[in-house]
Parts: C-alpha cells; sequence; structure tokens
C-alpha cells in the first residue's frame, strides 16, 4: 500500500533547504509538492536519522533513503557487518545492507 509522506529534505516546504540555487528553487527530492510517496511498511532512515539530509555534510539528500527520510522496510533482519548501524567503520554506508541496517527490499 502506498502511503504520502511529508518530504523530510525540505520538511514539508517545497523549497531548496540550502537555498543553494535561489530562495525559491523547488526541492529536488519532492520536486516542489512537500510531499513523497513510498511503499509500507515504512521505517525510519537510520543513516540520516530521518532528516532526509546526507549526514556527511554534504548538502545533498541522503544517500541511502533519498533524502525522503524513510524507506519501505519488508525485512526485519539485522546485517550482522554493522549490527544494524547502517553505518560501516569509516561512516560510510554499510555495503551489506546498503545503509539500512536490515537486509531485504
Amino acid at each position: 500500500m502506498l502511503k504520502i509522506i511529508k518530504c523530510a529534505f525540505c520538511s514539508g516546504t517545497g523549497k531548496d533547504p540550502f537555498d543553494l540555487l535561489s530562495p525559491i528553487a523547488h526541492c529536488l527530492v519532492c520536486d516542489g509538492t512537500g510531499q513523497v510517496e513510498l511503499e509500507e511498511p515504512l521505517k525510519k532512515c537510520i543513516f540520516c536519522a530521518g532528516t532526509g539530509k546526507n549526514p556527511l555534510g554534504a548538502r545533498i539528500p541522503c544517500i541511502v533513503c533519498g533524502g525522503k527520510g524513510r524507506y519501505n522496510c519488508g525485512s526485519q533482519t539485522i546485517c550482522f557487518q554493522c549490527n544494524g548501524t547502517g553505518k560501516s567503520t569509516d561512516g560510510l554506508p554499510c555495503t551489506r545492507c546498503g545503509g539500512k541496517g536490515f537486509y531485504g527490499n
């Protein structure tokens, strides 16, 4: 089932949260609508803590959830490589689970 949620990257404003191009630039995640559509069941992105922003300091959307702050969590099998943290020892997304902290989808 699809669910419409508030865009995490722009906090639902529909505007670029960093005003990189201009103050009226659209959010590149939701294309200015302030909302995104995802397949349920949903889980909060552990890599960006649900903010939708890249935790590595770049002014771009999270590389794991695409800036949506959540993703489909069809499986709940914890990743043995990162122990469910979603991060490798260097702070990048875990290569085994793709930064989600679990296997599946």
